[in-house]
């Protein structure tokens, strides 16, 4: 038997009929079609799932949907705005954070829980924020940097692929 909850994502209040034991990430993916919370591990060790609930980073994929009702909700696609992305979504962007891609949303949703509490965080602050999302693909760098940029300390570096010059032929053809 499926239950009514009424819940507040993205700023706007939605009801989803799910079973009384779904998860919020559940809710999320299959009630309201925000399918940009990854469903991971389905036991809170990847991060994938991250969305803010009052601003602070949650793990979806253990969170009750019930334990929801009442709070604000912001999913990876609740942090753009009509006039664009978020300056964390930016940076990740210009930085190239990430490559396949699945842990991007997790990460930067707990990127932007950070600099919400903490516009100048540190190096180490970084990596504490960002503890609870495991990434395979990459050595971190680049999704560290991102956050320095998004957080406005330092400028990307260039990401772009690098150019092939061919040596030229000489003389006469």
């Amino acid at each position: 038997m499926a239950t009514l909850f009424e819940l507040t994502v993205n700023n706007e209040r939605v009801q989803v009929a799910m079973s009384p034991q779904a998860t919020l990430l559940e809710a999320l993916r299959y009630g309201l079609s925000l399918t940009g919370s990854k469903q991971g591990c389905d036991k809170g060790d990847c991060g994938a799932c991250t969305v803010l609930a009052d601003g602070a980073p949650i793990l979806s994929c253990i969170t009750l949907a019930a334990d929801a009702v009442g709070r604000r909700i912001t999913t990876i696609e609740g942090l753009a705005s009509p006039q664009g992305l978020d300056a964390v979504q930016e940076a990740f962007d210009v930085c190239g954070a990430l490559q396949c891609g699945f842990c991007q949303s997790g990460m930067m949703v707990s990127a932007r829980a950070l600099l919400n509490v903490n516009s100048d965080p540190s190096l180490v602050e970084i990596k504490h924020a960002l503890s609870g999302n495991l990434c395979r693909c990459t050595g971190y760098t680049k999704i560290f940097e991102a956050v320095q940029v998004a957080a406005g300390q330092r400028k990307p570096r260039l990401t772009g692929p690098p150019t092939l010059a061919l040596p030229r032929k000489g003389g006469g053809e």
